[in-house]
């Protein structure tokens, strides 16, 4: 069915990895008709967890579309990634709804996943509602975790459905909008008398009251009155509270036996705002001009849809999923990508669930679907009627900061990989890949060890490229701390012409990264034309080091002296000429070994400040400084040896649990300490042993 805009709720579904997301969105699904069956992660049967390596990991590693029908409204779930490693899923997808589910489970408690999904709620202006999960599991206290929400969100916090265990262990869920209760046998809901739980449910039925006192002036006069509210002026009020930001209500149930799926639904459809009320937007036009975009089915408007993300199959091609903003698409709409300005050329319309595909006639304002076979659109991108061309901003991602080299097992391989990983980093935008000049190596990037495992695993599976992780090599470099001066003299007598050059060139230290060549040569002992030979032997010299084969910055060479033969002399022997004396100079002037050095931008919770400022120290780092940053963060800034960085993703990440991040970029080289330099030099050695066999 077509929905229009106000009956169509966008939603999130965010938290902590294993705090039952996926299992919720099964739940639903099946309450609703919407599978005919009730998967488990543990069976790998769900219909959101359907890529083979997340069944094999039990895990959802991307966001998946789930779409359900319930009482006239189509609900757009979204089932994200708890694992940090993937929040690329949550960011990508919170570009396309209005409102966030956020899943804590009723025995572990809120975690970091839900401090984080709830951070990104509020930060985008998205409504927010709180489900606690697992209620039947051991040890599980819907009250203790309630009272956790209380401390860390504040009286924003505000109860709806509630549960309370019977003596034979089973649970009543009182819906404290309508004051009714019910329990639930084989997943059915059954009315029962509200149990007795003493003074608790008129302090959570005040705590509601209160908080939808504060959504309007004639509920607040009315609670002040003391007069209690209707369930119409309850339901409104938490309605409003939740558009403006104000209500966060909480929900609670048990996914796996179907208890309290219905009163989540309720709760979605009569509370989260709709495509309609939450779904305008702020576009820029070709001149930079803002431009409002209303999402509404009663307004006639131009397509507008953002990309929101990309799937790239090898076998089916490519998936748009689009977030119709304004207008009606439908397969021949005129369609303009506005990054591009050229028009786009679309496939069919598919409505998405989990895996399953099914053809859709058109997407109205504030619907969720897919094109397939858009050729240039990209995540990100703004599809629009011709006659508006309009850019929808663009979704921020976190930045990739854990990299490894990448080495293909099988040979032949090669013309494969950068094919391949281009159409894998066109579905995640937290994926990078480059080839290092200097090192030969293929180094890929992204949000931790297991990101980049599953990588690895679908350039086997979907592409069939095998490839193993091994950690990048450090580009070093080499310089000179001493002036020398020394002779080169190539002679050569073969019969007929020889060959002869003869310069005296002076080494010395200097602040450039590229070489510097100057001549003070008197008298023409070194005739001009050969000039140009000196500095492109000293230049092809300088591509290896002395210590270890690295490249040699930091140098300034002085031709200074030499002699020629009018008829031996060539430009190639004064190339060669001046390579013998850069042989002969440099391990004279004191080569050094110079290692890269990169500013590091942590942000880092209070209490973990002066973990990281030792980790820094004992990396050999030192701290340049530190700022409050929001919300109890510190930001701390830093220069390390970026051989002592490799790790440090899974070090923050164990020490913040997952709060911390951070950036790192190359800022300069700088000495190696003189006890690493023999281990440096060690390795060098065996690499090009290696390369030379090879």
């Amino acid at each position: 069915m077509n929905y229009t805009t106000n009956n169509i709720r966008n939603v999130l579904i965010a938290g902590h990895g294993g705090a039952g997301k996926t299992s919720l969105a099964e739940a639903l699904l099946y309450l609703t008709g919407g599978s005919d069956r009730l998967g488990r992660t543990e069976d790998g049967n769900t219909v959101c967890d359907f890529d083979p390596e997340e069944i094999r990991r039990h895990a959802s590693l991307a966001s998946a579309l789930a779409p359900v029908e319930y009482e006239g409204v189509k609900i757009n779930l979204i089932d994200t990634p708890g694992l940090f490693d993937f929040e690329v899923g949550v960011y990508e997808s919170i570009r396309a709804v209005e409102s966030v589910l956020i899943t804590v489970s009723a025995r572990d408690g809120l975690q970091v996943g839900a401090e984080k999904a709830y951070a990104l709620a509020e930060k985008y202006g998205k409504s927010r509602m709180i489900y606690l999960s697992k209620l039947n599991v051991e040890h599980a206290d819907f009250y203790k975790v309630f009272e956790q929400l209380k401390f860390k969100f504040g009286p924003s916090i505000c109860p709806v459905i509630v549960p309370v265990q019977q003596n034979d262990g089973s649970f009543v869920y009182i819906n404290l909008l309508s004051m009714k209760a019910f329990s639930y046998q084989q997943g059915k809901p059954v009315e029962v008398e509200i149990p007795d739980i003493g003074h608790r449910l008129e302090g959570l039925r005040e705590a509601m009251s209160e908080a939808v006192a504060e959504t309007d002036e004639a509920l607040m006069e009315k609670f002040f009155e003391g007069e209690p509210f209707t369930t119409e002026e309850l339901t409104e009020g938490v309605r409003l509270g939740v558009k403006t930001g104000a209500i966060t209500p909480v929900v609670c149930g048990s996914a796996p036996q179907l208890e309290g799926m219905d009163m989540v639904l309720f709760a979605i459809r009569k509370l989260l705002p709709s495509a309609e009320r939450g779904g305008s937007e702020i576009a820029t036009d070709a001149e930079g001009n803002s431009v409002e975009i209303s999402c509404s089915c009663n307004v006639p408007s131009p397509v507008t849809a953002y990309v929101f993300k990309t799937v790239a199959d090898p076998f089916v091609g490519k998936l748009s999923y689009v977030k119709v903003v304004s207008g009606v698409l439908t397969a021949d709409t005129p369609l303009v990508n506005s990054r591009t300005g050229e028009p786009e050329r679309m496939g069919k319309l598919l409505w998405i669930r989990g895996k399953k595909q099914m053809d859709a006639q058109q997407f109205t304002a504030g619907d969720i679907g897919a094109i397939t076979k858009l050729s240039t659109a990209q995540t990100g991108d703004t599809l629009c009627a011709p006659e508006r061309v309009v850019t929808l901003e663009k979704q921020k991602f976190p930045t990739p900061t854990f990299s490894m080299a990448l080495k293909l097992v099988k040979k032949g391989d090669e013309g494969k990989i950068s094919g391949a990983l281009a159409r894998l980093m066109e579905e995640d935008p937290t994926l990078s890949y480059h080839m290092d000049a200097e090192t030969g190596q293929q180094i890929i990037s992204g949000l931790g060890e297991q990101h980049l495992d599953v990588v690895c695993a679908r350039l086997k599976a979907k592409f069939g490229v095998e490839v193993e992780l091994v950690p990048p090599r450090v580009a070093y470099r080499e310089s000179i701390r001493k002036t020398y001066k020394a002779q080169g003299r190539h002679k050569k007598q073969t019969g007929g012409h020889g060959q002869f050059g003869d310069v005296w060139i002076e080494f010395e230290p200097c602040d450039s990264d590229e070489l510097v060549f100057e001549e003070k040569v008197f008298g023409g002992s070194v005739p001009k034309n050969y000039f140009p030979a000196v500095e492109k032997g000293l230049r092809q010299a300088t591509a290896h080091g002395v210590l270890a084969g690295y490249p040699v910055v930091g140098l300034k060479a002085t031709l200074l002296d030499g002699s020629y033969h009018p008829v031996d002399s060539s430009e190639m022997a004064f190339v060669m000429a001046a390579k013998l004396a850069y042989k002969a100079a440099l391990p004279n002037a004191g080569p050094v070994l110079l290692e890269p050095v990169g500013e590091l931008n942590a942000e880092v919770p209070n209490e973990n400040t002066g973990d990281i400022m030792g980790e820094v120290t004992k990396r050999r780092g030192r701290v340049l400084g530190m700022d409050p940053a929001e919300d109890g963060m510190q930001k701390v800034v830093a220069e390390v040896p970026v051989s002592e960085m490799q790790d440090f993703t899974t070090y923050m990440r164990q020490l913040t649990q997952g709060r911390g991040s951070f950036t790192f970029a190359f800022v300069r080289y700088e000495p190696l300490p003189a006890h690493l330099e023999g281990k440096v030099i060690e390795e060098a050695k065996k690499l090009n042993q290696g390369t030379e066999e090879e």
